[in-house]
């Protein structure tokens, strides 16, 4: 796999929920893919503007943000946007797992967020959908 920085969009309206992803991941989620470049978006117009310049490898959107949640947007981009990066969706609760399978994200992250499970989950995901972003 490249080197190749990839862009990762974190959506949710709380600051430090955007965070707690950015830190749990990290920079670099795995040694043999490049450094991870973060985009924060807060509204769900940001998120579709993002999304809609192809310059996002994955987006990670909170399940439980306000007032448009992440399984909802996310079910909507994988629905409109052709073609749609992966989705990661964060929940509260591991029984929201399902309602994640509803959205069509490509993984789920559970909160409290653990750091290895967090960077394994975005590197295994990243991995899989191996076709970089239009850099424009």
């Amino acid at each position: 796999m490249s080197t190749q920085a990839m862009t990762v969009l974190v959506f949710s309206h709380r600051a430090e929920v955007r965070e707690a992803i950015i830190t749990a991941v990290g920079r670099r989620p795995a040694p043999d893919l490049g450094r991870v470049r973060y985009i924060e978006a807060e509204t769900v117009a940001d998120v579709l503007s993002e999304m809609d310049s192809g310059a996002v490898d994955l987006a990670i959107l909170d399940g439980e943000a306000q007032p448009t949640g992440g399984m909802g947007l996310s079910r909507q981009v994988k629905n409109e946007i052709d073609p749609c990066p992966p989705v990661i969706v964060a929940v509260r609760r591991k029984d929201d797992r399902w309602l994640a399978t509803w959205s069509q994200a490509d993984a789920v992250l559970v909160h409290p967020l653990d750091p290895l499970a967090s960077a394994e989950t975005v590197a295994e995901v990243l991995r899989s959908h191996r076709l970089p972003a239009v850099r424009g």
